[in-house]
C-alpha cells in the first residue's frame, strides 16, 4: 500500500476515537482541562448487548443473563436457567457512516451436581467497514479492519450468597496499518487478557415484601499491551473496574422494579501532556520527556495501581475519571420489560452523557431486546445508536424437543 492509502485507513480507524472525542470537544469550556485516558483496542469497551445498554450502559449486579460474561461473568453461577446463548448488533456511529458495527455471540452452561458452577464464552467483532484505496500507482484495493475478541469464563458459587469468576480473554485488532515502502506487512496486533469478579445476592423481607439486593464487581481486560509496529509505542489495553448494586422489589403480583447504579474507572495511567510541563525550558522539556518515557515503559500492572494517583490535577481530576450510570428495569412475569437508564462521564474525560431507553418480549425459548440511546448533545455521533438481542433459553429449547 501507499503512504496515501495507510492515511485513508488512518481516518477510518479513528472514527472510533471520535465517538469520545467530538462531544467533549464541543462542549468542554476549557479545552486545556481535556484529559481522556489513552488505550488501544477501545472497542472492547463499548457495551454489546440491548438489555445493559438500555439501563445506561449498566450490569455489574442486575439478575445474570446470558450476557453477563461481558458485566459479570461471577452472575452465571446463579442463573436461573441451565443454559442460553445470545446473538447482539449494534450499528455504530450511523450518523457518520452506515458500515461499522459490533457483533456479539455470547452463551453459558451450568455444570456441577448442584449448578453452582458454569462454563461460559462469548465473541466479540468490531468492524470499521469497507476501506477503498486509491493508490497512486496500481489499481484499488480493498481493506476491512476490525477488532475481535475471544473469552473462556468460569464462575461458581462459593457460598449460597456469593459466587466469583474468572475470564481469559484473546485479544485481535487489525485496522490495516502497514507501510510499503519500509516493506511492513499488515498482520495486526494481538494480546492477552484476563477479568476477574464478584457477585454478592440476598432477598431481605421488607414489610412483607421479599426484595433483592445484589452487589457486583468486576475488573476486566488485566493483560498485555497492545502494539501495531512490532513491539513499538505499545498501548494499554482497557483495564476497567466496574462496581455496581441492584435493589429489585414487587410493585404488585407479577409486577417488579429493579433500580441500579454502576459506577466505572478505568485502571489506566494517565498519559503525560506537554500543557503540563514547561516546554519552553530546557528542564521541562527533559522532564515531559522522561515522564513520557516512564509511562511508555510501565508494565500494565503497575500501571493499575498508578492509575488511582496519577492525573495532574490530583485526587479531584481522579474522582473525575470515574464514570457513573443509573438505571431502572420493569418487568411483568418475567415476560414483558421496560428499560431507561442514563450514563455520565466528565467533560474533560470524554463528555459521553446519554440517555437510554429499551424493551424486550421473552416466551418460554427466545426473548427480543432492543435499545435506544439518545446523546444529550446533539452533535454526538452516538447519539440515536441501537441496539439488538435475540436471545435462546436452553431450559425453553429442551421442553420442546424433550430431554
Amino acid at each position: 500500500m501507499t503512504q496515501k492509502t495507510c492515511s485513508m485507513t488512518k481516518i477510518k480507524a479513528l472514527l472510533i476515537a471520535l465517538a469520545f472525542l467530538l462531544p467533549a470537544i464541543s462542549y468542554s469550556q476549557d479545552k486545556n482541562d481535556f484529559n481522556p485516558i489513552q488505550t488501544g483496542v477501545t472497542s472492547l469497551g463499548i457495551a454489546p448487548d440491548a438489555r445493559g445498554s438500555s439501563q445506561g450502559d449498566l450490569g455489574a449486579a442486575t439478575d445474570p443473563d446470558v450476557n453477563s460474561q461481558f458485566w459479570n461473568p461471577s452472575k452465571y453461577a446463579f442463573a436461573y436457567s441451565q443454559g442460553g446463548i445470545s446473538l447482539s448488533y449494534t450499528p455504530w456511529l450511523r450518523k457518520l457512516v452506515n458500515d461499522i458495527f459490533l457483533a456479539y455471540v455470547a452463551g453459558y452452561w451450568k455444570v456441577g451436581r448442584n449448578d453452582n458452577q458454569a462454563l461460559s464464552a462469548s465473541l466479540r467483532y468490531f468492524s470499521l467497514g469497507e476501506v477503498t484505496t486509491s493508490p497512486v500507482t496500481g489499481g484499488a484495493q480493498t481493506l476491512n479492519p476490525f477488532e475481535m475478541a475471544f473469552d473462556l469464563g468460569y464462575s461458581r458459587k462459593l457460598s449460597e450468597k456469593f459466587s466469583m469468576g474468572i475470564v481469559f480473554r484473546y485479544i485481535y485488532s487489525d485496522l490495516g496499518f502497514s507501510d510499503s515502502y519500509a516493506g511492513d506487512q499488515n498482520t495486526g496486533a494481538s494480546a492477552f487478557s484476563a477479568d476477574i469478579s464478584g457477585y454478592y445476592t440476598t432477598f431481605p423481607v421488607i414489610g412483607r415484601n421479599e426484595c433483592q439486593w445484589s452487589l457486583g464487581w468486576d475488573i476486566s481486560n488485566i493483560g498485555s499491551k497492545v502494539s501495531y509496529d512490532n513491539g513499538n509505542n505499545p498501548a494499554f489495553l482497557p483495564t476497567n473496574l466496574r462496581i455496581g448494586t441492584t435493589f429489585t422489589f414487587p410493585l404488585a403480583d407479577y409486577h417488579n422494579l429493579s433500580l441500579s447504579l454502576d459506577l466505572n474507572k478505568l485502571l489506566v495511567p494517565t498519559r503525560p501532556r506537554e500543557a503540563d510541563f514547561d516546554m519552553d525550558d530546557p528542564e521541562g522539556q527533559r522532564a515531559y520527556n522522561d515522564a513520557l518515557e516512564n509511562w511508555e515503559n510501565m508494565s500494565p500492572i503497575t500501571g493499575i495501581f498508578k492509575s488511582f494517583s496519577d492525573a495532574p490535577g490530583g485526587m479531584s481530576e481522579e474522582l473525575k475519571e470515574i464514570n457513573w450510570s443509573l438505571g431502572g428495569e420493569y418487568n411483568y412475569n418475567q415476560q414483558f420489560f421496560l428499560r431507561a437508564g442514563y450514563y455520565h462521564e466528565h467533560a474533560s474525560k470524554g463528555n459521553r452523557q446519554y440517555f437510554t431507553m429499551g424493551a424486550g418480549f421473552a416466551l418460554n425459548v427466545m426473548r427480543l431486546d432492543v435499545a435506544y440511546m439518545l446523546a444529550t448533545a446533539q452533535t454526538s455521533p452516538l447519539d440515536q445508536t441501537l441496539r439488538f438481542t435475540l436471545t435462546f433459553d436452553m431450559d425453553g429449547l429442551r421442553d420442546i424437543f424433550g430431554r
